[in-house]
């Protein structure tokens, strides 16, 4: 997989929370077909075996569309499954154990939210970086906000690409115009929406504006 920021521009985070009866395959094809260039998948409660099954099938959906696919914290998993990469969080296994693991040409992706972090993880060989929360989410209750500030001052002290997450809607994407980020990554935006295709389609017209 050829990877390069304009993968990272909307970047789609999986979360079984609204499927509604659709399967995670039906919302990630769905947003596929909308224009997301990029997609993580999160689970936090499947069961291994159902996970392995999952991830093979979402694999080969974004495989078939060309666009990069990585697993959230779990390196053993994407390397079992030859997935493009993997993301990690400050409190997962580090940037460089995970390089040893996957090889030069993964992705890997790792959360950060101050600027020594953000230099750590590019030193150790990070693809990109997800800083954030940017807004208050209801995705991930624990996450701290960061500022405007902070954010424009980790794009500005890295090298490597820089994607802004966390209660990222379309009433507020405008806002994160002029900090530097090469893409947003997204949950509720997409996968609680109504129309997923049509959400990602607009989510994405939005995102071109702000990186430009």
């Amino acid at each position: 997989m050829n990877f390069d920021k304009t993968n990272l521009l909307l970047y789609a985070v999986t979360d079984r929370s609204w499927l509604n009866g659709a399967t995670l395959y039906d919302q990630v094809e769905a947003a596929l077909k909308g224009g997301a260039t990029f997609v993580q998948l999160r689970e936090k409660e499947l069961a291994e075996s159902s996970y392995r099954e999952e991830a093979g099938r979402i694999r080969d959906l974004c495989r078939s569309w060309r666009v990069p696919f990585v697993i959230n914290d779990n390196v053993e998993l994407a390397a079992e499954l030859d997935a493009d990469g993997v993301h990690v969080g400050q409190s997962d296994l580090e940037a460089e154990a995970a390089r040893r693991i996957l090889g030069p040409d993964k992705i890997i992706g790792v959360s950060v939210k101050t600027v020594e972090q953000a230099l750590k993880a590019q030193a150790a060989g990070a693809a990109y970086l997800g800083v954030g929360a940017v807004f208050p989410t209801q995705s991930k209750q624990d996450a701290d906000s960061i500022t405007r500030d902070a954010l424009t001052g980790i794009t500005r002290a890295v090298e490597i690409p820089v994607v802004a997450i966390g209660g990222i809607q379309e009433h507020n994407i405008m806002e994160l115009t002029g900090c530097g980020v090469h893409g947003v990554a997204v949950i509720s935006a997409l996968f609680a929406q109504p129309d997923i295709r049509l959400a990602t389609q607009r989510l994405k017209a939005l995102v071109e504006q702000i990186v430009k």
